[in-house]
């Protein structure tokens, strides 16, 4: 099967076309400018624009399926990097293209805690793009992943990156608010099993870990990871935070944005075992996926 890829280029996405590729597929991939020739023969580059669809006439001929992966999880006004235009436009940008193109197979990434009366932004405009895939017509299947972990992952290395510089963590209230972390592997098995399994039409899948941890937790086993018995604490108040957080969140140089900290402090939690057994995945525990990458 050939597949079009948007995102490909991103955490998740090189991890999907990794196992596409292994699997047999063909991969033509949406990229912002026109790369070196792949070395892989059955992975090609295609120059576009998911938020311009003018970019995209014509990208998918030849194409079976659609795997959209565009997101973003903190926004640029000024850069017009916004939720808007990322989640929201590209999605309807690229299900204009699969319907007028003929492509009807659709697979959509979404996010855990994304639903109609979200709170924060980046969920809110999570739940406008898979409105628009509900009401596309296609045949899609939706994704919403917790925590994703693994090589190259932006949450997990900061972490160990602070444990490791530090002799305190700073940890935002009382550090007891939860997450599901998922391996980047498993969430990627699911894309592509997905693809050959009709069943999954339809249907919406909440990709976990098979552990939930609270924050404190999850801190404590990247420490132990990296060689660390333990770690001290230090508490940050949450109507600190949130007020620093509104006031400089325009700032990248500050770690967190209001709505960030929205989406940790109300969890990242769900049941993993429908998505798993559906595609038959074992799932990889958390201290034992954190261990093949990092190093003390």
């Amino acid at each position: 099967m050939k597949v079009f890829v948007t995102g490909g280029s991103g955490f998740v996405g090189m991890e999907i076309i990794r196992q596409l590729l292994a699997a047999g597929h063909e991969v033509r991939s949406l990229v912002h400018s026109k790369p070196v020739t792949a070395s892989n023969p059955e992975l090609e580059f295609w120059p576009g624009d998911a938020t311009r669809p003018e970019t995209l006439k014509g990208v998918l001929a030849g194409c079976e399926a659609v795997i959209h992966l565009i997101g973003i999880i903190r926004e640029f006004p000024d850069k017009q990097v916004t939720f808007q235009r990322l989640h929201v436009d590209a999605t309807r940008n690229v299900l204009a293209a699969a319907r007028e193109q003929g492509i009807k197979r659709y697979l959509h990434m979404s996010s855990n805690g994304t639903r109609p009366d979200g709170v924060a932004e980046y969920h809110k405009s999570k739940w406008a793009a898979e409105e628009l895939v509900r009401a596309a017509g296609l045949d899609a299947t939706i994704f919403r992943p917790s925590v994703i972990f693994g090589p190259g992952d932006a949450f997990v290395n900061m972490l160990a990156a602070i444990i490791r510089r530090t002799p305190v963590v700073p940890v935002i209230g009382d550090g007891e608010y939860q997450m599901t972390p998922v391996a980047v592997g498993n969430v990627a098995t699911g894309f592509v099993r997905a693809l050959t399994q009709p069943e999954s039409i339809g249907e919406i899948y909440h990709c976990g870990g098979p552990q939930t941890f609270t924050y404190n937790e999850l801190l404590d086993t990247i420490a132990r990871a990296l060689g660390r018995n333990g770690i001290t604490r230090i508490h940050q108040p949450v109507l600190m935070m949130r007020s620093l957080s509104t006031l400089l969140e325009k700032m990248s140089f500050f770690p967190i944005t209001s709505g960030q900290l929205t989406m940790l402090l109300e969890g990242n939690v769900c049941d993993p075992q429908p998505w798993a057994q559906t595609f038959a995945i074992e799932l990889t525990p958390f201290d034992e996926g954190i261990r093949r990458y990092l190093h003390s």
